[in-house]
C-alpha cells in the first residue's frame, strides 16, 4: 500500500521516548544512570584486569576483555540520549544523528553476536583437546576471531543503513521509542516499505536466530561432553560454558523478539530493547565475574597492586 506524498524531506526525529509519564521521567532517569555507571566500571574492570595479569593472557580471556569492550560501546550509543531526553522535554534527534546511531548500535551488536560465536568456539576447543588447547587457540587465532567479529559487525551494519538510506523520508517523524532503530524508522518511510522491512527481517532477524541456534547446538554438544567424561579441568569449563548460556540468552531472545517479529510493536517493545541494549551490557561483566575463580583472584590482585601503590605514594 503506498503511503501519502510528502515534499519536505525529514531534517530530524521526535523520540516519544522511554515513558511519556512525566512522574516516571526523574526515577527512571536516576535507575538507568546507576545501570550505566556500573556498566563502565564492571567492563572496564574486566579490561584492565585482562591487560594487567599475564596470567589472563590466554584466548578465553582476550575474548571476554573484546566483550566488555563491545558492552561499553553498544550501551553508549543509545544510554547517553535515553538519559538526556528523560531530563528533556522536547525529545529530538538530527537525521544524521539518527543514521549514525543506528549505524553504530548495530556495528556493535554485530560484532558483538559473532565475537560469542568466537568464544563458543574457544570453549569447545577447551573440552574436546584440552591438551592442546594453548596451541590451538594461541593469540594469533584469537586475534583473528577478534578481527573477524569486528568485520561481520561493520559488514552486516554497512548492509542494513545501506537499504535504509535507498528509502525516502519526506513526511512522518515521530518515533515511539527512545533511540532510533531500523524497525521503527523503516515504518516512517514515504513509500511502500514491505520489501525492506523484508530485507530488515532477514538481515536481522533470521540472522539472529541462527547465530542463535548455532550457539545453542555447539553449547549442547559440549555440555553432552562434559556429562559423559567429568575432569577437573572440564568442570571449570562446564562453569565457564554456564555463563555464556546465560550471557548468549540475555543477548538474543529479546533480540529475537524485537527484529524477527512481524513489524508491528508489541505492547513490551521499549522494555525489551531496554533489556538487551542497556541492562545486558551491564550483567555481562557480573556474569563473568561472579562465576569465574580466576577472574575473581585477578581482580583482586589488581585491587591489591592498586591500593600499595597509594599506600607507597
Amino acid at each position: 500500500m503506498e503511503k501519502k506524498n510528502f515534499t519536505t524531506p525529514v531534517t530530524e526525529f521526535v523520540l516519544l521516548g522511554f515513558t511519556q509519564r512525566p512522574e516516571l521521567q526523574p526515577f527512571l532517569c536516576v535507575a538507568f544512570f546507576i545501570v550505566y555507571v556500573n556498566t563502565w566500571l564492571g567492563n572496564v574492570i574486566i579490561i584492565t584486569t585482562v591487560i594487567s595479569d599475564y596470567h589472563l593472557h590466554t584466548s578465553m580471556y582476550i575474548l571476554l576483555a573484546n566483550l566488555a569492550f563491545l558492552d561499553i560501546s553498544e550501551s553508549s550509543v543509545s544510554t547517553p540520549k535515553l538519559l538526556s531526553d528523560l531530563l528533556s522535554q522536547r525529545k529530538t534527534i538530527s537525521f544524521n544523528e539518527c543514521i549514525l546511531q543506528m549505524f553504530f548500535f548495530h556495528f556493535f551488536a554485530g560484532a558483538m553476536g559473532f565475537c560469542l560465536v568466537g568464544m563458543a568456539v574457544d570453549r569447545y576447543v577447551a573440552i574436546y583437546k584440552p591438551l592442546r588447547y594453548l596451541t590451538i587457540m594461541n593469540r594469533g587465532v584469537c586475534m583473528r576471531i577478534v578481527a573477524l567479529a569486528w568485520l561481520a559487525g561493520l559488514a552486516h551494519s554497512a548492509v542494513q543503513i545501506g537499504l535504509l538510506l535507498q528509502l525516502p523520508f519526506c513526511g512522518p517523524n515521530i518515533l515511539d521509542n527512545f533511540f532510533c532503530d531500523v524497525p521503527q524508522v523503516i515504518k516512517l518511510a514515504c513509500t511502500d516499505t514491505h520489501l525492506a522491512e523484508m530485507q530488515m527481517k532477514f538481515n536481522n532477524g533470521v540472522q539472529i536466530i541462527i547465530i542463535f541456534i548455532i550457539l545453542l547446538i555447539s553449547y549442547t554438544i559440549i555440555l553432552i561432553k562434559i556429562r559423559t567424561n567429568v575432569t577437573e579441568g572440564k568442570r571449570k569449563a562446564l562453569s565457564t560454558c554456564g555463563t555464556q548460556i546465560t550471557v548468549m540468552c540475555l543477548q538474543f531472545i529479546p533480540s529475537i523478539f524485537i527484529y524477527a517479529w512481524p513489524i508491528k510493536q508489541f505492547a513490551l517493545h521499549k522494555v525489551v530493547s531496554v533489556i538487551y541494549s542497556v541492562i545486558t551490557p551491564m550483567l555481562n561483566p557480573m556474569v563473568y565475574t561472579l562465576r569465574n575463580a580466576k577472574m575473581k583472584k585477578a581482580i583482586r590482585r589488581l585491587l591489591n597492586r592498586m591500593l600499595f601503590s597509594r599506600r607507597e605514594r
